[in-house]
């Protein structure tokens, strides 16, 4: 249950973008099923071939795919210039507020200086920043790592966001060579609480209840939280934290399987092939079955069908036979 050192009503809960998995399809049915979480980070936006966005970029960021839930677009550049594109392009679009990605940690998008790449260069980012901040009429927040192949990257440049209006700085604390191995360091995170006056959130393998109510215990002027993976593989974890509500085992498996139901249909009416679909939630079963006994066994069954017929086989054998253990 949740403590009573804080209020429900304090605290802010968002949910982080995941590449390939947090679209607007999967955002608009995780919040019909799932309640808590206050707004959704899209999956980063950045120019393709240095001209244009990705049409299903687009389609993610479209107003009318996005009425139900406060969203929030993330977009992934080491310019000024396509920083002031995208604010204004997406100002248009009547989003108020943008983030710039600072942590991405895959190799081929930190080689190129973006992301957590960019981390090792502060004064670039304040380049950037003195560039951009001065004409985009749109509000910025900022999702950074500790730094890319050292903690001690983010010592350098939370002096420098500090020069900088912004309405938040998320952290995941990791470092970017670490994508999503190891733990995070919350004792680093600890540190840096008192190294910045922008508002801080937190982000990192908040996996519990219990993992949530020990850091919220710890980082004590910190009311905003970010939840990526573990909100995928136990939905309801976002309900726990912030709704104070706890299911039955069987509650949880027939909520889970009516949303299954929901995003798997409306894939399979949005994707072009059955392959595109079974790829689509082979990926999603990386984290949908850690909920489940047997996870690898679980997630063996998903990733072997070759065909519609024995996904659906899959499932039926899965949801049969598996408990919920989330």
């Amino acid at each position: 249950m949740i403590s009573n050192n804080y209020s429900k009503s304090d605290i802010k809960v968002s949910l982080a973008p995941l590449q390939g998995i947090t679209d607007y399809h999967f955002r608009n049915k995780f919040n019909e099923h799932f309640n808590g979480f206050d707004e959704a980070y899209t999956p980063f936006l950045r120019l393709d071939k240095g001209s244009e966005i990705k049409r299903s970029q687009i389609k993610d960021v479209l107003p009318e795919n996005n009425k139900e839930l406060r969203v929030i677009p993330q977009i992934l550049t080491n310019s000024a210039e396509e920083f002031i594109y995208f604010s204004k392009y997406l100002f248009d679009l009547g989003y108020e507020e943008i983030n710039w990605n600072l942590g991405c940690p895959f190799p081929l998008v930190a080689k190129r200086q973006m992301g957590s790449g960019l981390l090792p260069f502060p004064e670039k980012i304040e380049q950037i920043l003195e560039k951009a901040l001065p004409v985009i009429p749109a509000k910025v927040s900022i999702k950074m790592r500790l730094g890319y192949e050292s903690e001690n990257d983010i010592f350098s440049v939370l002096p420098i966001l500090d020069k900088f209006p912004l309405t938040e700085i998320i952290i995941h604390s990791r470092i970017g060579k670490q994508m999503y191995k190891g733990v995070a360091n919350f004792d680093l995170f600890e540190k840096c609480i008192d190294l910045s006056h922008h508002n801080l959130a937190y982000n990192g393998d908040i996996d519990s209840l219990e993992t949530f109510e020990q850091l919220n215990n710890r980082f004590k002027t910190i009311n905003s939280w970010m939840i990526g993976r573990s909100a995928i593989s136990n939905p309801f974890l976002i309900e726990e934290i912030k709704l104070n509500k706890s299911f039955s085992t069987d509650i949880k498996l027939e909520r889970f399987s009516a949303f299954h139901f929901d995003l798997y249909a409306q894939f399979t009416n949005t994707l072009s092939g059955s392959g595109h679909i079974l790829s689509k939630m082979a990926h999603l079963w990386e984290y949908f079955s850690k909920s489940f006994s047997n996870c690898r066994k679980v997630y063996k069954k998903i990733k072997k069908s070759n065909t519609i017929g024995k996904f659906e086989e899959a499932l039926h054998q899965i949801f049969n036979n598996e408990d919920w253990i989330a």
